[in-house]
């Protein structure tokens, strides 16, 4: 498995801490920035490293950002991507097991290190349940994104 990382200034902290727990866990991971606490733009971040994991370079995601929310949202602009903004623990065992979301976002000041942390664990470690009835939403989710969903049931 190999994680793609991103972030802007504001989730400097986290994805640092992200990357301590990934070599300590020996998880192969590839980071595209940013680099330090200057201030920059989170789509350029959310961008490569979405495109990362739908290209298949990389089979999961985590982007953080000051909330997790700004970051997520361009994220979830690149066809494929399913991107949640995760504080939680169960958030972060059921966006993998029932959503099956390929990237972790997380705000660097919403939680702290050690919490990021934890959820990074939960979600690179969770499975997606493939049960008929998840199926059949991300279906719709992918319906939705080609413009083709229709709501007539």
């Amino acid at each position: 498995m190999k994680i793609a990382l991103g972030c802007d200034h504001g989730g400097l902290n986290l994805k640092s801490a992200v990357i301590r727990y990934l070599e300590k866990n020996n998880i192969l991971y590839e980071d595209f920035g940013c680099y330090d606490e200057n201030s920059v733009d989170y789509p350029v971040f959310a961008y490569k490293t979405a495109s990362q994991v739908v290209n298949g370079n990389c089979d999961l995601g985590i982007l953080c950002c000051g909330t997790g929310i700004g970051i997520s949202i361009a994220a979830n602009k690149v066809k494929g991507i399913r991107a949640a903004v995760v504080s939680d623990a169960f958030s972060a065992e059921m966006t993998r097991r029932h959503n099956n979301a390929n990237i972790l976002c997380m705000g660097g000041r919403v939680i702290g290190e050690e919490k990021a942390v934890k959820l990074a664990d939960i979600f690179i470690h969770t499975p997606f349940d493939v049960e008929e009835r998840h199926l059949r939403r991300l279906k719709m989710v992918d319906e939705i994104e080609q413009g083709t969903f229709s709501c007539e049931q």
